[in-house]
């Protein structure tokens, strides 16, 4: 395929630099299948979860290490299903309903940058959350899907991903790196289990060489106020 895209540049000078900009880009940013695929399963009036949101995954987006994480968002957490597939959450209607209003964001906006946006804002303060809403270009469109029956259909498919994990999760949050668990109430060396798992063909992005980084292995490990599974509900 390499010889074949060079081939077409020398034939055609006018896709020239577009083919050079297709190899640099290439190279910056690895292909899907070789991304490190972070998953965080969640639910949003989660203290924890939260923090975990708001303070620790916000790196990385604010550093190149985007380029080579596929993170998903998975807002069910430690919710129940009953027979008739009636959703009970941890934290009450109101974590229900922000779940709801999330997993319709991560359906609007695909690409993870943009829901994380969304969901970060949210989870800074969810007695504002609205205000996140009137923000966004696509208010229409989340709130059609939270008035649909769509959500019940999305956060159905959050539980089956949720209580189908090996292992099952105990508490959230609760993070897998290439599906397998990560410690997440130590959650500062996350950023050093991205880089290290890392074995694509693209650089290794800059944060994972970094002295700030090196620095950050060295400070105190922070532990996260977590939820646990089977703890009694509101």
């Amino acid at each position: 395929m390499r010889s074949s895209s060079s081939n077409k540049c020398v034939l055609f000078p006018c896709l020239f630099f577009a083919c050079i900009l297709f190899t640099i880009s290439e190279k910056l940013v690895a292909g899907e299948s070789d991304k490190v695929k972070l998953n965080l399963y969640y639910e949003s009036l989660c203290p924890g979860c939260q923090v975990f949101i708001v303070n620790y995954l916000v790196k990385i987006f604010d550093s190149d290490l985007h380029t080579v994480t596929d993170l998903k968002l998975v807002p069910f957490g430690n919710a129940k299903v009953s027979d008739n597939l009636t959703v009970t959450c941890q934290h009450g209607e109101e974590e229900c309903r922000l779940n709801a209003i999330e997993a319709c964001a991560i359906r609007t906006w695909p690409d993870s940058k943009k829901h994380y946006s969304f969901i970060r804002c949210v989870e800074n303060d969810t007695t504002k959350w609205e205000s996140c809403l009137k923000n966004s270009r696509s208010e229409k469109a989340i709130n059609d899907c939270y008035n649909s029956d769509l959500p019940k259909t999305l956060i159905l498919g959050y539980a089956n991903m949720t209580l189908n994990l090996k292992p099952q999760h105990k508490y959230v949050p609760w993070v897998t790196l290439n599906s397998k668990p990560l410690n997440a109430q130590s959650p500062d060396d996350f950023v050093a289990q991205i880089c290290k798992a890392y074995k694509g063909k693209a650089a290794l992005p800059k944060l994972c060489k970094s002295s700030a980084f090196s620095k950050s292995l060295e400070s105190k490990v922070l532990k996260l106020q977590v939820s646990y599974a089977d703890e009694a509900r509101k």
